[in-house]
């Protein structure tokens, strides 16, 4: 029997992705665990809010990685961080990203994932001054796709200026770190109440805002009682979406001074 010549043999074929996986994305600022003007302590009440819309992946901004003087005088305060508290056992996976430090401990943004974070990394985008900001990248192995889902949590500064440089480093980072085709969802806190972003992100990184796209404008999330300003944002790159909703009704509006955004997608 003649056997063929091995670099004749036909090469496996890499395995081809299932059909569409969706995700649910919930973006939240924090307010760092408290209610607007830090009244009250409103962490325990956040968990169980953000347990209850079974997010797949949650992006999280002005969240304390570290407090020495809050323990002291909120006797509930958790003994972990706010992010390893927030994930629980239902995300098992999280990242976080330092952005702001100070005597007393640290904060900046978090990812819970349901799925592994298979690298992370923290991009320092603060432009002069005390205000220091942060954009933290995630690559997530999504079961059954065979390239990874990239992700940004990102909130950006309070001055018009800075954020138009930040958002330029964002599109330089995605240029530089994340492939045409991958799939990459960018979300969080942008205070962008000039409504800047969607244009310079949609020229620079062919970025899509989900509400503005399927709604006709961004939504209005802050302050989250009564919201008037569209400061936080979805956007996605080959991602499709199937539904968005703004959680702006009890509790959420008693839990943050920002109003949370959860999507659906697939990707």
């Amino acid at each position: 029997m003649t056997v063929a010549p091995a670099q004749n043999l036909p090469l496996p074929e890499a395995p081809a992705d299932a059909g569409p996986s969706v995700l649910k994305i919930l973006t939240l600022n924090t307010h760092k665990g408290f209610t607007s003007f830090n009244r009250r302590l409103v962490l325990h009440e956040l968990r169980d809010a953000v347990r209850g819309v079974s997010a797949d992946l949650v992006f999280l901004q002005e969240v304390i990685g570290e407090h020495s003087a809050h323990p002291v005088r909120f006797p509930l305060w958790p003994e972990k961080s706010q992010y390893e508290f927030l994930a629980d056992s239902i995300w098992q996976a999280h990242a976080y990203g330092r952005n702001a430090s100070y005597p007393e401990g640290h904060h900046g943004n978090a990812l819970l994932s349901k799925f592994p974070i298979l690298s992370q990394q923290n991009h320092d985008v603060s432009v002069g001054g005390p205000e220091r900001r942060g954009l933290l990248h995630c690559a997530i192995d999504i079961p059954g796709r065979s390239h990874p889902l990239h992700a940004i949590c990102v909130h950006l500064g309070l001055r018009g200026s800075h954020r138009l440089r930040q958002m330029d480093m964002m599109c330089e980072l995605i240029e530089r770190e994340i492939p045409p085709d991958a799939a990459l969802i960018v979300a969080g806190d942008f205070n962008d109440w000039r409504i800047r972003a969607n244009a310079r992100l949609w020229k620079r990184a062919q970025l899509r805002e989900v509400f503005l796209e399927h709604r006709g404008q961004s939504a209005r999330t802050f302050p989250a009682r009564w919201p008037l300003l569209r400061l936080d944002r979805v956007y996605v790159r080959n991602v499709s979406v199937r539904d968005m909703s703004v959680l702006s009704l009890r509790p959420w509006s008693h839990l943050s001074d920002h109003a949370g955004l959860l999507v659906e997608v697939a990707i």
